[in-house]
């Protein structure tokens, strides 16, 4: 049976891809984040699971993880978040995103067990190198969960034949190097980095760091299948702590107008 994510990318249109961090600002308003992104056209879902030191985001995502740890949001916080939303939508793919420490602390078996019970679809792991990953990838290959892989700029042809080797769902390509949320992608280094991952795998293949507005997926779409926004949907919810229905609307606008980026 083809998992969501092959079920999303069965057609040729974009797909927009939206990242927040499980839990912030608190559960109860992270649920209707999530569900205010859905309903404004998001195709993939990617949950962040709060972390004390992510080291590839920048200061916007840091913060959101610290307002998520400070409310207690923990793994099982998270898997209660993903259950809640899977519960109204069985038909959106979700994605875990975040640091191997966070599943080794939680352990991997439990790990891969509750990803399956609760309808996880995929997982990114940011620190988690191709060499060190067959613990993980041996536990997930059998529950029809993805392993997505990053690629970088600096990637070399050999290294990506690496990376490739057991990823499946899609490719995530990061468009900058450095961290998230801060300068944008350089269009013609994106083209002719993408035709070369393209040789190398038959992955549908989208890109994010650095991507604010519809503007900028729209030039991200037209080389890749999608683009993934995150740190501006976070800011929104930074800047509306204090008014949770103005932060609502506001990303359900955001959102909305996002995914209009998507239609070439």
């Amino acid at each position: 049976m083809p998992s969501r994510i092959n079920k999303v990318f069965a057609n040729k249109e974009k797909k927009l891809i939206t990242f927040v961090t499980g839990g912030d600002p608190d559960q109860t308003s992270s649920n209707k984040i999530l569900h205010t992104i859905i309903n404004n056209g998001a195709d993939i879902i990617e949950i962040g699971m709060p972390f004390s030191d992510p080291m590839a985001d920048g200061p916007t995502i840091q913060l959101s993880s610290n307002r998520a740890i400070k409310k207690g949001i923990n793994l099982d916080s998270i898997f209660n978040i993903c259950d809640n939303l899977r519960k109204k939508n069985n038909t959106i793919p979700i994605i875990l995103m975040g640091y191997y420490n966070v599943i080794l602390h939680y352990g991997i078996k439990k790990f891969t067990k509750k990803c399956s019970l609760t309808g996880i679809d995929g997982l990114i792991i940011v620190d988690l190198q191709p060499e060190e990953d067959m613990e993980l990838y041996e536990s997930i290959k059998n529950h029809n969960i993805d392993l997505i892989r990053l690629i970088t700029p600096t990637t070399t042809s050999k290294r990506l034949n690496t990376i490739v080797s057991h990823a499946s769902g899609f490719l995530y390509y990061v468009t900058i190097t450095g961290i998230t949320g801060q300068k944008s992608a350089n269009m013609h280094e994106l083209k002719n980095c993408i035709n070369r991952i393209r040789k190398q795998s038959q992955l549908p293949i989208v890109a994010g760091f650095g991507i604010k507005n519809k503007k900028q997926v729209k030039e991200i779409c037209q080389i890749t299948d999608g683009a993934v926004v995150g740190s501006s949907i976070i800011k929104i919810i930074e800047n509306n702590l204090n008014k949770k229905d103005v932060m609502l609307k506001n990303i359900g606008n955001f959102v909305k107008n996002l995914k209009h980026g998507t239609r070439l």
